[in-house]
């Protein structure tokens, strides 16, 4: 299960991951925290989750940090109360019983605050579903096999990085060597692509990286969205999930665990 701040996140951030558990028969959910169905990005949402071979999506309702029209009279996601949107987050969680869970990590990689808001929320949600007496109206307790934090690390990513910097913004990296899984997603660039471009009124905004993305060289843009990075963390270390990824080699400064 991926949970993220806004529609295409969960494209560029985990496409392909998301892409390859689907073809492999594993059960696969998108959560999106902002924006409310019936709006044109709910719509476009659901055509890009159906690129990556996702089921429907499954959005929270709350309203862009900077878009009060994502969802008219519902609060911000960074105004909600905190309690009652983990609540609404272990909800789903104890619904679906994923093995595992994607999101964003602590800086939110361009430091939206709608990215970092739900890290916060996401982080609390996965250990809290675990746990009988927190949201006991949310369902029976789960507890995920482990929680990836889509990151972009210095170094790898120094090209996405100069692309964001075309349109003045700056993509916040961590250190390389905190990277634990670099998944080679080049087998699965093609429905990454198209869900990104399904996101239509993203790829017409010439700052936003889905067209920044859609202006390369096809060579260029496979090059950029062919490796996710994340820093993954054991949850319940009993549990093995059910489907190995696609590793790329570790990287020579990468610790042992």
């Amino acid at each position: 299960m991926a949970i993220f701040a806004h529609p295409d996140d969960e494209s560029l951030a985990a496409g392909g991951v998301l892409a390859q558990h689907a073809a492999a028969g594993s059960r696969t959910a998108v959560v999106t925290a902002t924006w409310a169905p019936g709006t044109h990005r709910a719509e476009e949402l659901a055509q890009a989750l159906e690129a990556l071979g996702v089921g429907a999506p499954r959005l929270l309702g709350y309203a862009d940090h900077q878009v009060p029209v994502s969802a008219p009279g519902q609060p911000r996601l960074c105004d909600a109360p905190f309690d009652g949107a983990i609540g609404r987050v272990v909800a789903h969680l104890r619904a679906f019983r994923p093995d595992i869970v994607i999101t964003h990590d602590p800086t939110g990689a361009s430091g939206h605050p709608d990215h970092v808001r739900t890290h916060h929320i996401v982080l609390l949600a996965t250990h809290s579903a675990g746990i009988e007496e927190l949201h006991p109206q949310a369902g029976p307790a789960w507890t995920p096999s482990s929680l990836w934090l889509s990151v972009y690390p210095a170094a790898g990513a120094r090209a996405l990085g100069d692309l964001v910097a075309t349109a003045g913004k700056r993509l916040r990296t961590v250190p390389d060597e905190m990277i634990t899984k670099a998944v080679d997603v080049r087998p699965w660039i093609d429905r990454k692509q198209a869900a990104i471009l399904a996101h239509r009124s993203e790829v017409a905004r010439p700052r936003s990286l889905p067209a920044l993305l859609t202006g390369l060289p096809d060579s260029e843009r496979a090059h950029i969205l062919g490796t996710e990075w994340f820093v993954c963390y054991d949850l319940a270390p009993g549990r093995v999930p059910g489907h190995r990824i696609q590793e790329l080699p570790r990287p020579a400064t990468e610790r042992s665990a």
